[in-house]
């Protein structure tokens, strides 16, 4: 009982890379009948990808893509973590430049930090993201609250560190994130949901800030998964049990249920130390999706409580992280390991 209450705290189309065409040996190019000067590619959009649109993502729209990494479980300092963080730095400069990281919980394994002079800020966070000029968004994780998941005062130390880092973005136990084109984001404690601590004022939180949002896209993100094929499971049923619901999830089963179901487009979470594309989704008129990217530093492998979730696909083999580009019309979607290696990509289509 005691090892569950130290992990406590548990919780779509196919895209295809365009081909290229550009000119063969011997063609020439010449100016676009808009004025673009040739690039040789014959899509006239002067980048030089043959894709048709200026931005790079091949959907032909010319629309930039916000480009940004999802990834949890990472607090570490191991050799993992700096692989990822190695394979981050090399996928986004292929990529022309990521704008953020969501940081999605455990940010310092195994009971989170003692002051905001912590030294796991330096050689958990700082050193193994040196290379990584982009902002952090942070999520608080349960091992961030400490060995039992409850040592609330933990969150501050976290939110002071605001104040010290060039990336590290925590101003509140849960915020809105709304300074980025088409999109804003949700990000939840949902740790405090496990000990049903503060629900009501966390539920009231949200469902008012999404009710104000007109973003396009509206993405919710934390620690604890809704499905997840890992060792702690699906909400409401995390580690296998329907109660107590400290361990079990039911209350965050019940918030996500009423407060998210149908009403964001995409919750991204951890806590399981591998990276999952469900297949399931939930509400009714809007599904919401689910993908679990918790492999920023480990893996942990299957349990498939309940027989499992059908899944799009997932791995628990290797380290890695979620790459997500995003355009009024678009999220894509796209799982690298910690090699920079591409392993899957899927898209959300509005």
């Amino acid at each position: 009982m005691t090892a569950w209450l130290a992990c406590l705290p548990l919780i779509s189309t196919l895209a295809c890379a365009d081909d290229d065409d550009a000119p063969q040996d011997g063609e020439t190019s010449a100016p676009s009948e808009t004025g673009t000067t040739g690039d040789g590619d014959g899509d006239g959009d002067g980048d030089g990808d043959g894709d048709g649109d200026g931005d790079g993502d091949g959907d032909g729209d010319g629309e930039p893509p916000l480009r940004f990494i999802a990834m949890g479980d990472a607090g570490e300092g191991n050799s993992g973590q700096y692989n990822v963080a190695a394979a981050i730095e090399s996928v986004c400069t292929d990529k022309g430049g990521c704008e953020f990281v969501l940081y999605l919980g455990d940010n310092f394994y195994d009971d989170g930090v003692a002051s905001v002079d912590d030294d796991q800020f330096q050689t958990k966070f700082e050193m193994p993201y040196a290379d990584l000029s982009m902002p952090f968004w942070v999520a608080m994780g349960n091992h961030d609250y400490g060995e039992w998941s409850n040592v609330w005062e933990k969150l501050d130390y976290e939110i002071e560190y605001s104040n010290y880092s060039d990336k590290w973005t925590l101003p509140d136990k849960w915020y809105v994130i709304d300074q980025y084109e088409n999109v804003d984001f949700f990000v939840l404690d949902t740790t405090r949901l496990m000990w049903d601590n503060e629900t009501a004022e966390q539920q009231a939180w949200l469902d008012g800030a999404i009710a104000a949002s007109d973003a396009t896209w509206k993405i919710a993100f934390g620690h604890h998964p809704y499905y997840s094929n890992g060792s702690h499971g699906n909400a409401g049923f995390y580690e296998g049990l329907s109660m107590p619901f400290q361990l079990s999830g039911t209350v965050v089963k019940e918030f996500m249920d009423a407060s998210l179901c149908g009403i964001v487009d995409l919750y991204l979470a951890g806590h399981d130390h591998n990276r999952q594309w469900h297949q399931n989704t939930c509400g009714d008129e809007l599904a919401t999706q689910f993908i679990v990217s918790g492999a920023g530093s480990k893996t942990k492998g299957f349990l498939y409580w309940g027989g499992g979730n059908d899944v799009y696909w997932e791995d628990a083999e290797t380290p890695g992280f979620l790459l997500l580009e995003l355009t009024s019309t678009k999220i894509h979607t796209e799982f690298y390991d910690d090699n920079g290696n591409l392993d899957f990509e899927r898209d959300i289509t509005k």
